[in-house]
């Protein structure tokens, strides 16, 4: 199986990489992206997705007995992550189980990406929604001029991307791209992509996070939240608060339901699939001023309190 570390940085997978290869050495191949760094992290979620994909093809064109595929992202990468996978969709394909194990043979896929079975799609503190709405950029502290200045200049500091995250971006007269990106396009197959995989988890902070608002990272609505009292479930993960493996019904509630609101819309349509939701929290940790960071261990010895967060992520991966 091959497992990708979506990224601005390769070096911000070092210590997940360190986990899967102590863990699984025999069943896990990591690559760690390194397609999409630095400046080029402006350049807008559709190129930076079309980069991706094209490295995702080239690994496994080097890596021919590779049979899997598992994506692991964090923030922008999560976007970038579910651009490049409807890309690299390929429609219902039947395959044959290895011989000795019959009770799957014949088993029709939803699909394959680049050419593998997928297996894990999970994403860490990533903008779902985008960073739009109130809150989801939570910095601006939920200030609705400052919100709306920051939706007006965006793209003078972060180029495309920013127009992206902030769906103000109209290319050829389109739909903003995270719009797009909650369903099938005639040429990229955005929501079959994610449903190829047999898991979809979205980590997210549930606060602290000063660059990813809770409800985009978790792709929920506000009153779907869990209440106020986060427990700590298991001591085994400390930072671990809540775990919902259900089945969301995009059509359970009727709220502003006769009202347009592009969230909404995104959470409609990515919520067509079923996700697994893990609310972490570092509210006790001396590391939750940087818990964007700290979620993904992107520095060992800056974020270790993650690390918890990691092996949850490591415990629940199907190989």
């Amino acid at each position: 199986m091959a497992s990708w570390g979506g990224g601005s940085d390769a070096d911000d997978w070092k210590f997940a990489a360190q986990q899967f290869v102590r863990r699984m050495p025999h069943k896990v191949i990591v690559h760690r992206s390194q397609c999409n760094s630095a400046t080029q992290t402006f350049d807008g979620v559709d190129l930076m997705g079309e980069r991706l994909a094209n490295e995702v093809l080239s690994v496994v064109e080097q890596r021919r007995g590779v049979k899997k595929i598992s994506i692991v992202a964090h923030s922008l990468g999560g976007l970038v992550a579910r651009y490049a996978i409807g890309r690299l969709y390929e429609r219902n394909i039947s395959i044959k189980s290895p011989v000795g194990n019959s009770r799957n043979e014949g088993e029709r896929l939803e699909g394959l990406i680049a050419g593998l079975e997928p297996m894990n799609f999970i994403t860490f503190a990533s903008p779902h929604l985008g960073s739009s709405g109130n809150k989801q950029l939570p910095f601006l502290c939920g200030l609705p001029f400052l919100e709306r200045r920051a939706s007006e200049t965006a793209h003078l500091l972060v180029g495309r991307t920013g127009k992206h995250l902030f769906l103000t971006d109209s290319d050829d007269g389109r739909r903003p791209l995270l719009l797009q990106m909650v369903d099938d396009c005639d040429d990229i197959k955005f929501r079959s992509g994610l449903r190829s995989f047999k898991r979809r988890v979205a980590y997210a902070n549930a606060n602290f996070d000063h660059m990813v608002g809770w409800r985009t990272s978790s792709i929920r609505r506000q009153h779907e939240l869990p209440k106020h009292r986060l427990l700590v479930r298991d001591e085994k993960y400390p930072h671990i608060v809540h775990v919902d493996r259900g089945i969301t019904n995009s059509n359970e509630t009727e709220v502003n339901a006769n009202l347009y609101d592009p969230e909404e819309e995104m959470i409609r349509g990515l919520t067509q699939v079923p996700w697994e939701r893990v609310d972490v929290s570092f509210q006790k940790s001396g590391q939750r001023l940087v818990a964007h960071n700290t979620i993904q261990v992107k520095s060992y010895w800056l974020n270790s309190d993650g690390a918890d967060v990691i092996n949850h992520m490591m415990d629940n991966f199907l190989a």
